[in-house]
């Protein structure tokens, strides 16, 4: 069976947000988890919230008024993505009410601030590679020097992937990842991202 027959049956064939059943499509929760997305990291949503989570521009708070039977899903994709789109309009006045009665466990807590939407934008540190292009919680990079490791005689080699990086949410010219089988905190002028493949 497909992810999206698999999504389909678990929601009814509805958007598990808003309960629409047009245009619906997988929408996987980034940043991607260990072990890719699958059931327990997407959920099947309509154009409409899709457009609405990518886009905060166009954001609609009204539309989002779902969330208030979303949030009590037991299917963490879904608790994440309504407690993201609560946070990015709390200062409405009534996301703020819901989040307060909404539960996450710390490590759904954790990956659902990925996104920063509960920041404010002032608050938020925006990490760029050496092109300027804005990196994310996930994605992956390539060395484009070669960089001596602290405390160790390695040296990462130019070229090399680092994949599925984590930011450092108090400093933009610093994120993590794995060369081999060592986590280690690369400058962000030393890395430029790797285009993502389908």
């Amino acid at each position: 069976m497909s992810l999206q027959q698999d999504l389909e049956n678990r929601s009814d064939k509805k958007c598990e947000l808003c309960l629409s059943n047009s245009e619906l499509s997988v929408y996987e929760v980034k940043p991607k988890l260990i072990g890719g997305g699958g059931v327990d990291g997407s959920l099947l949503a309509c154009k409409t919230c899709i457009t609405q989570i990518e886009n905060a521009v166009t954001t609609d708070p009204n539309h989002w008024r779902c969330l208030n039977d979303a949030m009590w899903s037991e299917h963490r994709p879904v608790k994440v993505l309504a407690w993201r789109m609560l946070s990015r309009l709390r200062k409405e006045g009534w996301p703020q009410d819901l989040l307060d009665m909404m539960y996450l466990e710390d490590e759904e807590l954790r990956f659902a601030k990925e996104s920063g939407d509960h920041l404010d934008e002032s608050e938020k540190i925006i990490h760029r590679d050496a092109n300027g292009t804005i990196l994310q919680s996930g994605d992956s990079v390539v060395l484009i020097k070669d960089l001596k490791v602290k405390g160790s005689s390695m040296v990462a080699k130019q070229g090399t992937a680092v994949r599925r990086i984590s930011l450092d949410h108090e400093n933009a010219k610093y994120i993590e990842g794995k060369v081999g089988p060592t986590q280690i905190v690369i400058i962000t002028d030393y890395v430029k991202k790797m285009a993502e493949k389908d």
